[in-house]
């Protein structure tokens, strides 16, 4: 063998295989292609969370935790949560400012003109060990419309929760991160680097009016 040669790249170790494939799966296209193949993303999640358990605890994690991600796969078959090549999933976190929301839009061109929006306050549960739940609480919900002006044309009423809410942060990393909901719901994210808090997050208000049920963010 040339000792000038390169030296063949090592294989990467088991785990990150499994992450790979997962991955792998969850960025098909069109939006919604890991749903025909559920069997081995939900085997895939569970090798991944026995081997790399989250823990917010951990330096960097609630940075991680913080900014845009996608849902790409979930177990539930409710339409809110459905993952489809004409819809996006979103939802942003912002533990930094103890905020979340849900984002439920069309695809291309149309995103800006109108989306479904609910928002929630979290907070940290060190009930788990490791650290995983964050507890959400629901506080206003509706539609959204185009940009006009400064601000947007919206129509949001509060929320009343009547029911506990929260979420498990099973795996998480730069890339991925696997939820499991208060009603058992599995879900799978990416992160969507090509878009900020800053952009999407509304501005925090204290005087929603009105009512809306709860039950669209991520958290069944």
């Amino acid at each position: 063998m040339d000792p000038s040669s390169p030296t063949p790249a090592s294989p990467p170790p088991p785990v990150e295989r499994q992450r790979q494939a997962l991955l792998a799966l969850l960025r098909q296209e069109p939006r919604g292609a890991a749903k025909r193949e559920s069997h081995q993303v939900q085997q895939l999640i569970e090798v991944l969370e026995r081997a790399m358990p989250a823990d917010l605890t951990a330096p960097k994690a609630l940075e991680q935790l913080e900014g845009v991600w996608e849902l790409r796969w979930s177990s539930s078959s409710q339409p809110y949560l459905a993952v489809a090549p004409w819809l996006e999933n979103l939802q942003l976190l912002a533990p930094s400012q103890s905020r979340a929301m849900n984002l439920l839009r069309l695809t291309g061109p149309l995103a800006p003109l109108a989306s479904i929006a609910v928002e929630a306050e979290l907070s940290l549960d060190s009930s788990t060990q490791p650290q995983q739940r964050v507890q959400v609480r629901f506080r206003r919900g509706g539609w959204l419309g185009p940009a006009l002006g400064a601000g947007r044309l919206q129509l949001l009423r509060s929320v009343q929760q009547s029911f506990p809410a929260w979420l498990d942060i099973t795996v998480l990393d730069d890339e991925l991160r696997v939820c499991r909901g208060n009603a058992g719901t599995l879900f799978a994210l990416l992160r969507r680097p090509d878009l900020t808090l800053e952009e999407l997050l509304l501005p925090r208000t204290d005087t929603p009016n009105g009512e809306l049920n709860s039950g669209s963010l991520q958290t069944q």
